[in-house]
């Protein structure tokens, strides 16, 4: 009877529990455990962003920082710490809407996007993310967002210029609004985009730039435009997270095996037929080059005489001139050799020299599965960014001939710290080798030669030359930016005087 009465006893104190009590503390249980999985996983996320602290760089060797540089070092890999904040944004009256239509291929569309952000910023407009060249050669159908970080690039900026995805709709073709097309002028200066440019987008709110390669020019022009055009180059255009994952995987596999060289091989079908440069071609291979220049009206020299261009050093180094090169300066067959190009014209047979001298050269289509390059076939500007990263984050740069992505992968290796590049004098590398070539000109002698004449020509610093009134004769402002290299009277300790490299 006591154990029945004590039971009832106990049933009725649990009765008298609220009941609304024991779900409470379900939730309380439930809310414990979200608060500390929310904790523990911030320690985690905090213990891995201070570790990599202590943990080597994947490119430890980059950047060799100088003690005279204030740019934010170029760091190829992948981090665990948050986003820098964004920059507060810029406000200003908007004097109008750029559009503008980027031609050429990769590095010249870059160049010409770095001007574009410089002239919005000069004149107070408002750029519409830009066009990409659909029509060369190369016939790629890359959008802007195919190869950049377009959030990025508009985030980034956003404290020097407003920069938005499309029009608004009263400005949109669709409605039938068309807005004035043009070709600024080459190698302008402010003055020309404030006294002619601007008073165009009071009259038609929005201008369109049909045409944007070399369209400012490269001295002349305030430190601090300057340094925009370097903060978009160098900060404001990144590559899409696709590419620049391909691109990591890239250079770590390179770095894997040691040291390595990018070779900028421009012996490609376009540049040659362009070029008229045909040295080493057989009969056949020449008219097939000379037809493919006169398929393209733009291309407007069409009759040239291929070996006095080349005597003038104005045609890329063929893949048997480049051997030579290479082995002058004293590359060996240990030498990892990356060559960072499309199809060699001529493919496995003007490889074949390049090959036997150095038998570890690699391609991205070597290193790389067939199936981590498909989402890029038929996307040269794409490809061309995979090998532009190699080439900036290579130990030594060697580019062929002086186009549009030997000068900016010159310029960015000097941003990070005038990283080895050795930079071809054509025209007397030209007689060299054909003195050589000939039996004037001793093996042993010819190496002395060639050292001697490129002495000076490894990406060390010096200041960009000024032609005055000869623009396109001039150093290239991507190739050089001298303006970003170091600050107040620090230039002329690292660039030398300012006066040494203007020519009459």
């Amino acid at each position: 009877m006591e154990e029945v009465r004590s039971e009832n006893n106990l049933q009725v104190r649990c009765d008298k529990i609220p009941s609304q009590l024991i779900p409470r503390t379900r939730l309380q249980v439930w809310f414990l455990r979200v608060c500390s999985s929310i904790l523990l996983w911030a320690c985690l996320v905090q213990l891995l962003a201070v570790s990599e602290l202590w943990h080597p760089r994947l490119l430890s060797g980059l950047t060799n920082r100088r003690p005279w540089t204030t740019r934010p070092p170029f760091r190829l890999q992948h981090s665990f710490h948050s986003p820098p904040p964004l920059p507060p944004p810029r406000n200003y009256k908007s004097n109008g809407f750029l559009e503008v239509s980027c031609n050429g291929g990769l590095n010249q569309m870059r160049a010409a996007i770095c001007d574009m952000v410089a002239v919005a910023r000069l004149l107070n407009l408002t750029l519409v993310v830009p066009e990409l060249d659909k029509k060369s050669f190369w016939a790629d159908p890359s959008d802007f967002e195919d190869i950049f970080d377009v959030r990025h690039f508009i985030d980034s900026l956003r404290d020097e210029v407003r920069i938005i995805r499309r029009l608004p709709k009263k400005f949109s073709r669709k409605y039938g609004f068309q807005p004035f097309r043009m070709s600024p002028v080459s190698w302008s200066n402010e003055k020309y985009y404030l006294e002619q440019i601007l008073p165009l987008f009071s009259k038609y709110k929005v201008v369109h730039f049909n045409r944007t390669d070399a369209r400012l020019a490269n001295n002349g022009i305030l430190p601090d435009l300057q340094k925009v055009r370097c903060r978009v180059n160098f900060q404001g255009l990144k590559f899409t997270p696709q590419i620049e994952t391909l691109g990591y995987k890239l250079v770590q596999i390179l770095q894997e095996k040691g040291p390595f060289a990018a070779l900028h091989l421009r012996y490609e079908m376009d540049m040659l037929a362009f070029s008229g440069c045909t040295h080493g071609c057989t009969f056949e291979e020449a008219e097939e080059l000379k037809q493919l220049r006169y398929a393209y009206p733009w291309w407007r020299e069409k009759e040239i005489v291929s070996e006095e261009r080349r005597q003038q050093g104005l045609c890329p180094l063929t893949p048997e001139e480049a051997t030579l090169l290479l082995k002058a300066f004293g590359f060996d067959k240990e030498t990892q050799i990356y060559i960072a190009s499309g199809e060699i014209y001529g493919s496995e047979r003007r490889l074949a020299p390049l090959r036997a001298a150095f038998p570890h050269i690699v391609k991205k289509e070597t290193i790389l599965d067939p199936a981590e390059l498909q989402q890029f076939q038929n996307h040269s500007s794409q490809m061309a960014a995979l090998d532009f990263m190699v080439s900036i984050a290579s130990n030594t740069f060697i580019p062929t001939y002086d186009g549009n992505m030997a000068k900016v992968v010159e310029g960015h290796r000097r941003y990070l710290g005038f990283k080895k590049s050795i930079l071809p004098d054509r025209k007397k590398l030209v007689e060299l080798l054909d003195l050589h070539q000939n039996g004037t000109l001793p093996w042993n002698n010819y190496v002395l030669a060639v050292r001697q004449v490129h002495e000076k020509r490894m990406g060390q610093p010096f200041r960009r030359r000024t032609i005055p009134d000869k623009p396109k004769e001039e150093d290239y402002f991507y190739g050089n930016p001298q303006e970003c290299l170091c600050e107040g009277t620090k230039c002329d300790d690292v660039l030398g005087p300012s006066n040494s490299s203007t020519l009459q």
